[in-house]
């Protein structure tokens, strides 16, 4: 058997069930790898003891004895993003303050990768409170690129990105509110999405009707295992009364029948007609992937947003006082807090002060006029087209960049307002890794946006440009 952290999640479920290799020996390789890698790299936090890992991977291999399999991830190691909860591990959210705040209940994200059969051998580690698309933290430290220890890994599904890439997990949750499963993914060379609003319903939370914009989603090496883990993930829940009840299938069909781009339809949107601010060579890496659909017989055609974009962007602030602004404001009774929140938090609790009621619903009403302009713009095409980030990974030591080129950055989240259109619509959108900069060191990803709750099409459309990038993919960190 070829060492197990080398198989793709799918293979190595198939392995497991046709009983060619065991869960132990899964968990045995993982933590091996594990233990010699993670110290370096700062990915996985939390890790459970390893006597008790490999007990309960024995639990797996005796319930499959018995022709019982819990589905997909059965014994598949998992370590699960710190923003989530896993019964019996901290939910540390990157806060000093939250340390030993020890879940007593699984989040249902959980509950349902668990029922699957996964076990979860730790968490991921992410920036604090998840702000920020740059995993640092007093808590826990930097957790540096895969390809690039010098610079940042992005965020906040850095640590599960990182994971990923060094194959220390084969399949890895994240969440996303403003790129957070995009930017990872992208800046590490593997595959997030960020599902429709309501695809995969968080729960518990404080408010279920107006708190959509952040959302739980997969992280994966290749689209067939990503859209197994999001087939997981996903489904309505009584609690959450705006999740979708539609079902989605796992793709199973890949090796037989490839999906294919010919005449899929793409907007480039670019950078927005010189609105957003790139770093040299973003788009340039962005027009390369561009090419590979191009070749395969998809129908790329540059387009513009004709919506005006910096009131979207005053709309989005809006809504980021409302919902970041209240999460920080949980935690600001905590003894000493103000002197353990990091500047940007407390920036994002400050701004929410000043927010009136009659100011959230102006910019709700953007929110909705700018969804109905995209919905014009599926009328012509199948996916919108973005780059994932408008900056090559960063110096890890900064906070985030200040600059792009010549133009300032007037907020700490500014630079990657390239990700606000897919989660301001609703919609899902999935990076795809895109190539390298010219040093060969720091990847960049493809933003592809798809229509109102169409995964579906979304990750047959990335299955068949992951067929055209072979050559990318089989480089190693």
């Amino acid at each position: 058997m070829t060492d197990p952290t080398a198989l793709t999640a799918d293979d190595l479920s198939r392995a497991i069930h046709s009983r060619q290799i065991s869960c132990r020996e899964v968990m045995q390789s993982y933590l091996g790898r594990i233990h010699r890698l993670n110290p370096s790299l700062n990915a996985i936090i939390n890790l459970a003891p390893d006597e008790e890992l490999l007990r309960q991977a024995d639990d797996c291999d005796k319930e499959l004895a018995r022709g019982n399999s819990r589905g997909w991830l059965h014994g598949l190691p998992m370590a699960v993003k710190d923003t989530a909860d896993a019964a019996g591990f901290p939910t540390t959210q990157g806060f000093s303050l939250l340390k030993d705040a020890v879940a007593k209940n699984d989040g249902l994200m959980v509950s349902r990768i668990r029922r699957s059969g996964c076990i979860v051998i730790g968490k991921t580690n992410v920036p604090e409170f998840a702000i920020g698309s740059h995993t640092f933290n007093e808590l826990f430290g930097p957790t540096p690129n895969a390809w690039d220890p010098k610079v940042s890994s992005g965020g906040s599904s850095g640590g599960a990105a990182v994971a990923l890439a060094h194959r220390l997990l084969p399949v890895a949750d994240g969440s996303d509110f403003m790129g957070s499963l995009r930017n990872p993914a992208a800046w590490n060379l593997v595959f997030g999405l960020r599902p429709s609003q309501g695809r995969v319903p968080h729960w518990p939370v404080d408010d279920i009707w107006v708190n959509q914009l952040a959302t739980e989603g997969p992280m994966a090496r290749t689209v067939r295992d990503l859209s197994h883990l999001l087939a997981i993930q996903a489904g309505s829940d009584p609690r959450a009364p705006l999740s979708i009840s539609t079902p989605l299938e796992p793709m199973t069909d890949l090796g037989t029948a490839p999906p294919e781009l010919t005449g899929v339809r793409v907007a480039w949107l670019g950078d927005l007609d010189h609105y957003l601010a790139m770093e040299d060579g973003i788009m340039t890496v962005c027009e390369q992937a561009l090419g590979r659909f191009d070749r395969s017989g998809a129908v790329i055609e540059a387009t513009s947003l004709t919506f005006d974009h910096e009131k979207l962007w005053s709309a989005w602030l809006a809504w980021r006082k409302a919902l970041v602004g209240n999460k920080v404001a949980k935690y600001m009774s905590l003894p000493d807090a103000k002197n353990h929140i990091k500047p940007e938090a407390l920036w994002e609790h400050e701004q929410s002060l000043s927010l009136g009621f009659s100011d959230f619903m102006r910019a709700s009403q953007t929110r909705t006029a700018f969804y109905a302009h995209l919905l014009q713009l599926f009328e012509r095409f199948d996916v919108l087209a973005l780059p994932a980030s408008q900056v090559w990974p960063f110096e890890i030591s900064k906070r985030w960049p200040e600059k792009i080129g010549n133009r300032l950055m007037d907020t700490y989240h500014r630079w990657m307002e390239v990700t606000l259109h897919a989660t301001f619509a609703g919609l899902p959108a999935i990076s795809v890794p895109a190539g390298f900069h010219p040093n060969g060191r720091w990847p960049a990803g493809l933003q592809l946006i798809g229509k109102p709750q169409g995964e579906s099409q979304l990750l047959k459309i990335a299955a068949a440009y992951e067929t055209q990038i072979a050559d990318l993919m089989s480089r190693q960190p």
